[in-house]
């Protein structure tokens, strides 16, 4: 049965030695697991922990600690599904698209399409027309880019990740009034969605839908 430590550790950036010294969002997790103290426990999926790590570094010492409610719900919830990463990835390009500078916009509009070359359904499909909508010049561009085979990349866990970071690299350094915010909002979805996937979730939020 999981616990909370009798020492509760503060959210803070970066990797921690013990929970006296802190922890981050996983290793949090990794305890509540019972797994030994880590940030890259087995019991998340390897790409929702890799954004929940992103997350959580790039969200302000003020905020950081609203993320704590999450860290349950992460535990447990893996799946070897290759739609799961596509999603995880895809609605963290969808977040940051609109919002990111010009070069991560046009960066993060190739990843989103090249995820589709790989996986297309209807679900993907429309979480990344809803953020296309709104920035057509990115997708215009990315798909002229794609079309020269310039770069085509076959789309696993590492091009996720790379993904999945330049988006929320790109959210954290947009000109909007609440990173913070967007961060944590898109970390609940992403968390919503492979619920949903993995568990057959009933939440209302997690019918994988534009943000």
């Amino acid at each position: 049965m999981n616990s909370f430590p009798s020492v509760m550790p503060i959210l803070s950036a970066g990797r921690h030695r013990n929970p006296r010294q802190g922890a981050c969002f996983m290793e949090f997790a990794s305890y509540l697991a019972g797994e030994r103290w880590s940030d890259h426990p087995a019991c998340t999926h390897p790409l929702l922990a890799s954004l929940a790590r992103d997350v959580n570094d790039l969200t302000s010492n003020s905020a950081r600690s609203s993320l704590v409610h999450l860290i349950p719900r992460v535990v447990g919830l893996t799946s070897n599904d290759p739609l799961v990463t596509a999603t995880i990835a895809m609605r963290a390009g969808a977040a940051a698209y609109p919002i990111a500078s010009l070069e991560r916009q046009r960066a993060i509009a190739a990843g989103m399409l090249n995820v589709l070359t790989t996986i297309d359904t209807p679900s993907l499909r429309e979480i990344a027309e809803g953020a296309f909508d709104q920035a057509p010049d990115g997708r215009r561009w990315a798909q002229r880019f794609l079309d020269r085979g310039s770069l085509r990349i076959d789309f696993g866990i590492r091009a996720a990740a790379a993904m999945v970071n330049t988006s929320t690299i790109g959210i954290a350094l947009a000109c909007v009034p609440d990173p913070d915010a967007r961060l944590a909002i898109l970390l609940e979805q992403a968390i919503d969605d492979t619920e949903f996937l993995v568990r057959g979730s009933t939440r209302q939020t997690a019918d994988l839908v534009p943000a």
